[in-house]
């Protein structure tokens, strides 16, 4: 199939870093361009990124000159965004305006109306709104947003459970590591030997962000899911890897062997196209008493699979569960190029 040049914006960040990791070499995506602030632009690289992440810096992107966050500087089919909101909201329209798909982590225009906020196993149809975007704003690129990466991890093993038994209300606590922050978002100082009962803005987005994901496209706009979630959001002393309580009311009533089997037999359109980022399979029902844990089960699935376990029934709800997801890979940079990967492989651009 024919190659499409990407390019990464907010390059030099831990994200930015993940988007690197997840495109050298991609059999879809020829990484063409890297972009950053003005402090990194001109300067090679390996010159202006210190390297975050597990493992050494790509061969292929040492000498590779960075450049400005600009249309007029980096021209390409698609381009991931990394960038902080700040940047975002104005930096993302001026691509898409240039005709770039815009394929972003950042949170700046996931609840927008005629914007997918997309998980491609949860909700592929939703791609249908760059049809009503393109119409509305005059673009000849678009924007594509993937969710909160704390959301992410419930929303997906939730989706067959939604389907077959329907959801009456949830309640949700998350366990967020470290790297969800940035390399220098919380100091040492404030996180070790602690927990920090509040992240900004994230048990909102755990809220609301959901609904939309869950929700029904009707050829103009999203209805969301009708029903209702309460987070609770905790920053952690871990590294990687979110871990997260649910506690669910189904409208039907259900077994747990025939919750567990929704969620173990649950594949999609990912999954049958055999994309190159998606987990096989997207959801691990583990059966262990004390399972997922962080070090032991983020990774599961090149770090693009959510593991679910503890299944049980609840004196209060229907039933409760803990599911456990990589932050800055299924929650973040993987999460978009599974999306890119989605989109050219059913619409092209």
């Amino acid at each position: 199939m024919k190659k499409y040049d990407v390019a990464v914006l907010g390059a030099t960040g831990m994200v930015g870093q993940r988007f690197i990791e997840g495109l050298v070499d991609h059999p879809f995506f020829n990484l063409t361009a890297l972009a950053a602030s003005e402090r990194s632009a001109g300067k090679r690289y390996e010159d202006c990124a210190k390297w975050y992440i597990e493992g050494e810096m790509p061969e292929e992107v040492r000498d590779v000159k960075v450049v400005k966050v600009d249309p007029e500087e980096v021209q390409a089919d698609i381009v991931f965004s990394a960038l902080p909101n700040p940047i975002a909201v104005d930096a993302e329209p001026a691509f898409a305006e240039a005709g770039s798909i815009v394929c972003s982590n950042a949170s700046s225009y996931r609840m927008t109306e005629d914007v997918p906020l997309l998980i491609p196993e949860v909700n592929p149809e939703h791609l249908d709104l760059i049809d009503v975007q393109r119409e509305k704003r005059g673009w000849e690129g678009a924007i594509i947003t993937n969710p909160n990466c704390s959301s992410t991890m419930f929303v997906l093993p939730l989706k067959p459970v939604y389907e077959k038994f329907g959801i009456e209300n949830m309640f949700v606590a998350t366990l967020q590591a470290v790297s969800g922050a940035g390399y220098s978002g919380v100091p040492s100082m404030a996180i070790l030997d602690n927990v920090i009962p509040y992240i900004p803005k994230e048990e909102h987005k755990d809220e609301t962000e959901s609904l939309k994901m869950l929700g029904r496209f009707d050829g103009e706009k999203i209805i969301p899911a009708d029903f209702t979630i309460s987070a609770v959001c905790h920053r952690v002393p871990t590294l990687d890897g979110h871990l997260e309580s649910c506690f669910v009311k189904t409208r039907e009533e259900a077994t747990i062997e025939e919750i567990k089997a929704a969620m173990r037999d649950f594949t999609a359109l990912p999954q049958e196209l055999k994309l190159p980022t998606a987990p096989v399979p997207p959801v691990i029902v583990r059966e262990e008493e004390n399972r997922p844990q962080t070090r032991l089960d983020r990774d599961a699935g090149n770090g693009m699979a959510v593991t679910v376990g503890r299944v049980r029934e609840d004196p209060i709800l229907s039933f409760k569960f803990t599911c456990l997801g990589h932050n800055t890979i299924r929650g973040a940079a993987g999460a978009s190029i599974l999306n890119a990967e989605m989109l050219v492989k059913t619409r092209g651009l």
